[in-house]
């Protein structure tokens, strides 16, 4: 009797920790369990962000890049995360994933500000988010994505343009080499203007020719090994009054000619597979 009436507390206390941590462990491995299908469509992604699916073809673009859930994957610049939703938590229990931001010493506020929001967002989720190391691409003072040769896989969605309106795609290039293992993998999925279309195209309208990705990855020491049609809109023919802003789901024309340009969808697209020679 006085060994149960010392010792009932503690085992009352033991007994509610274990079933917290049982019945924490049952959700998570619920969470674990999910497909790439399952994510898609999961509590955490807005209705918004979901139907973004149909034009972003994740499954099939992860699928061609050769995601495993156990790799070490950087996403690069991932700015509101739609991405993010995705990759962090197929990646969380086997896997290490590094989201490589904008960094808080951006001169710019704008990235700053998208910084900010990012990092309240995957605070206030850990289950999904938790595992995720962001860490800042900000060239040339912030180019250490990841410890170097670290990374299986580094994957970039319509961010290349940006890069070279800021006369940086070289630098940003030589950054994702630098992170990935030898036979390492670059995907790139980026706006595809015309072919032979010039540089002033490409700083002003959010487009850029195939051949000038290809180029800028070969200087860094890529090579193409594959591209894919999974994210091309033959509707699109990228002359448009506010470049590829004028699309879904920016929208940069307001209600002006909106359906049009809503049934044209988002842009056409490229998807290019790089490797890092061995």
């Amino acid at each position: 009797m006085k060994f149960s009436k010392i010792f009932a507390p503690a085992l009352c206390i033991m007994s509610l920790t274990l079933s917290a941590q049982l019945s924490f462990a049952a959700d998570h491995s619920c969470c674990a369990a999910q497909s790439l299908e399952e994510i898609l469509t999961s509590d955490h992604r807005s209705e918004a962000n979901i139907a973004r699916n149909q034009f972003r073809h994740p499954i099939e673009v992860l699928e061609f890049f050769g995601l495993e859930p156990d790799m070490t994957l950087i996403e690069i610049q991932p700015s509101s995360g739609w991405w993010t939703e995705v990759l962090a938590p197929y990646m969380r229990d086997n896997g290490k994933f590094y989201a490589a931001h904008f960094s808080p010493n951006a001169s710019s506020a704008y990235m700053r500000r998208v910084l900010e929001e990012f990092e309240a967002k995957i605070t206030a989720m850990p289950e999904i988010y938790g595992k995720t190391t962001v860490r800042h691409l900000n060239p040339p003072n912030e180019v250490a994505i990841a410890p170097p040769e670290s990374a299986d896989m580094a994957l970039t969605f319509r961010n290349v343009h940006n890069w070279i309106m800021a006369g940086q795609e070289h630098e940003f290039f030589a950054a994702f080499y630098a992170a990935l293992k030898p036979g390492g993998v670059l995907g790139v999925v980026e706006h595809r203007a015309r072919p032979g279309s010039g540089m002033e195209v490409m700083r002003t309208t959010g487009y850029v020719t195939e051949d000038y990705v290809i180029e800028v990855a070969a200087g860094a020491g890529f090579e193409l090994t594959d591209k894919a049609e999974i994210n091309a809109n033959p509707k699109d023919t990228t002359v448009h009054p506010e470049g590829v802003w004028t699309l879904p789901p920016e929208y940069r024309l307001g209600d002006t000619d909106r359906a049009m340009y809503t049934e044209i969808g988002e842009s056409d697209r490229m998807t290019l597979k790089f490797v890092k020679p061995r």
